[in-house]
């Protein structure tokens, strides 16, 4: 049977091999998501375009990127696997027991060679200049001469539907999609009966065996209930083993006020944050679930805790994607990031809100009190740069300063730019990662492994909210890092399925 080994302009002909496979044509985004693709096609015949790499070349210069370094990452090891030019023109057996070709498509020089499919192709895609219509130009060329199935991979749905309309077949990457499984429960429910949840209730612990317990997996939070309606949440430790939250009555910064789990999710959710055996936590949750507010209270609770195993709180989450450079906004970091950071403020605002101004003559007597005392961030004044009145502009009310940015200013709220996280070492952080689901798997473990001992990371996001073009529910980070990490001892996940912002809110969250 005919597969792909390489194709110039002056040898179209592809050679003769017996195997049974198929002929993979990688499309440029393929590779910048996932650089080892190349590996992962397991004994298929790979082709490249040679318009991929143009498109490589011109991400190559990007030095503060994530793609930009793929790019870089991708050359290296086409460098590698094509070491001259015969194994350029010829093609070359990949370790998996594949091949991989780097395809010059000869359609489209001497003045453009006609053929049936590309004749088709020109009829429905007119505009040659486009890379996309070139590298769908050199998968048809493939496709017409091998005689396995010839399929265009690429994440861009776009490319995907315009290949489908000149009859090549077409699909998305799948090496990192999580399998498709039917909606899962935000939690399950074991039976007990009611002398053994009285004795879970009163001993803390309960060994239900590990037939019942077989489906769990470790750090899974149940729900034990007993014929007679009785209910009591609970965490699987293994072995059999359930075991009771633990959970305060409240949590609160100094200053604050008081935070209560409203929904039995968000009990779960609250034990895992609290609990500095979970390391990492991934959070499913729609809009008004609790997601931000809840994390970033049990954080203060914890940080601003003189006994606290954390030095401070970090925040984050992707501008638009991982590696977007975000220099186009004014000021500092923190300047730059508010935009994307501004759920956050708001969370802070509520949980420790601004006092009102008073009069001048008060104000100055709390502020002369304030500066006995300099470690407290949210007592610690401000200087005249940042508010209030000094010298011969002494007239009027104090300005109000808001408690985050005597946080910010303190250090003990810290905004992480993830364009920036390429080598750092996080340690003694309480780390939440906002809108996680925009992220690929490569850019979460990128973040993942910045997280040194004594740190805790929280990613949090809707699967069902996604803005980056190129991962969807099944293969973004978020989703991918719970699938993975499941069962890990130092892992845990929930899913928050009710809404508490408001009932408009709730409704509009299940309804429009």
């Amino acid at each position: 049977m005919e597969i792909l080994r390489g194709a110039t302009a002056s040898n179209s002909r592809l050679k003769n091999v017996t195997k049974k496979v198929k002929t993979f044509v990688l499309d440029t985004n393929v590779l910048l998501h996932d650089p080892q693709s190349i590996y992962k096609f397991q004994d298929n015949n790979l082709a490249i375009p040679v318009e991929v790499l143009e498109e490589l070349d011109g991400i190559k210069g990007e030095q503060s990127t994530e793609r930009g370094r793929n790019a870089r990452r991708v050359h290296r090891i086409l460098q590698e696997l094509l070491p001259d030019s015969r194994s350029m023109h010829e093609g070359v057996e990949l370790p998996n027991g594949g091949t991989l070709s780097i395809i010059i498509n000869p359609y489209l020089m001497d003045g453009g060679r006609s053929s049936p499919a590309m004749d088709r192709l020109r009829a429905i895609l007119p505009d040659l200049t486009k890379k996309d219509n070139r590298i769908i130009a050199a998968a048809l060329f493939v496709q017409e001469q091998s005689a396995p199935p010839a399929i265009l991979v690429t994440k861009d749905v776009n490319v995907q539907l315009k290949a489908r309309a000149v009859g090549l077949e077409s699909e998305d990457y799948l090496n990192d999609k999580v399998p498709e499984t039917d909606e899962e429960a935000s939690y399950r429910e074991l039976p007990l009966n009611i002398y053994e949840l009285q004795r879970f209730c009163s001993e803390g612990v309960f060994d239900l065996g590990d037939e019942a317990t077989k489906p769990l997996y470790l750090n899974e939070y149940v729900l034990l209930r007993s014929d007679e309606g009785k209910t009591m949440p609970a965490r699987y430790y293994g072995e059999g083993m359930v075991r009771r939250l633990k959970l305060p009555d409240f949590v609160k910064a100094p200053g604050g006020i008081p935070i209560r789990a409203r929904n039995l999710e968000q009990q779960f959710f609250m034990d895992g944050l609290l609990d500095e055996s979970i390391h990492m936590l991934t959070c499913f949750g729609k809009a008004g679930t609790g997601k931000t507010l809840i994390s970033v209270a049990c954080a203060l609770h914890q940080t601003m805790d003189e006994h606290s195993r954390y030095d401070g709180l970090s925040i984050s989450r992707p501008v638009i994607a991982l590696g977007k450079d975000i220099g186009f906004l004014p000021g500092t970091l923190e300047e730059k990031m508010k935009p994307w950071l501004q759920p956050y403020h708001d969370a802070l605002e509520v949980l420790i809100p601004s006092k009102p101004a008073k009069e001048p003559q008060f104000a100055a007597k709390k502020v002369s009190k304030k500066f006995k005392n300099r470690d407290d961030p949210l007592s610690a004044p401000m200087n005249t740069a940042q508010g209030g009145h000094h010298g011969g502009h002494g007239h009027g009310s104090a300005a109000v300063v808001k408690p985050y940015e005597r946080l910010l200013k303190s250090g003990l709220v810290e905004i992480e730019a993830l364009a920036f996280i390429r080598g750092r070492s996080i340690a003694r952080r309480f780390f939440i990662l906002d809108e996680a689901q925009q992220l690929t798997p490569h850019e979460v473990k990128t973040v993942i492994t910045r997280i040194s001992e004594g740190s805790k990371i929280i990613l949090i996001g809707d699967p069902a909210q996604i803005d980056n073009p190129y991962v969807d529910a099944r293969s973004n980070g978020l989703v991918y890092c719970h699938n993975r990490m499941k069962g890990q001892a130092l892992a845990a996940h929930v899913k928050l399925m009710k809404g508490e912002r408001s009932k408009l809110a709730e409704l509009a969250a299940d309804l429009l």
